[in-house]
């Protein structure tokens, strides 16, 4: 079952682990058979929140919401279970400075075609 792992850093953390224990662990997902995808994202003040509502486009600057902890990347594992997810997030190097969220990843519901 597909997993994604988001990152969450506060700003004094945001560097506080560097890129090379990041990569290190995962080339060791990636020899495990674990890792689909993985990527850092840019500080939240980069970010560009877009929303259409009733038709009209809304582009802010920044994140959509304010909070403390902020998206700093992520990872998106194979894992057999949950539990064998949560131990794989667990080992994940940010997770030291901040949080780790774990999230199964589900399939679009698309009505199957009908036989002809």
């Amino acid at each position: 079952m597909k997993y994604l792992c988001l990152v969450y850093l506060d700003n004094e953390h945001w560097s506080a682990c560097p890129d090379e224990k990041c990569a290190v662990y995962a080339q060791g997902l990636l020899d495990s058979g674990h890792m689909l995808a993985a990527e850092p994202l840019h500080p939240v003040h980069t970010a560009t929140t877009v929303r259409v509502r009733n038709g009209q486009l809304s582009v802010t600057d920044g994140p959509f919401a304010e909070t403390k902890e902020m998206l700093a990347g992520f990872y998106l594992i194979d894992a057999r279970d949950l539990n064998e997810a949560i131990q794989l997030a667990s080992k994940i190097p940010p997770a030291q400075h901040g949080s780790i969220e774990v999230r199964p990843v589900r399939a679009l519901d698309l009505p199957t075609a009908a036989a002809t």
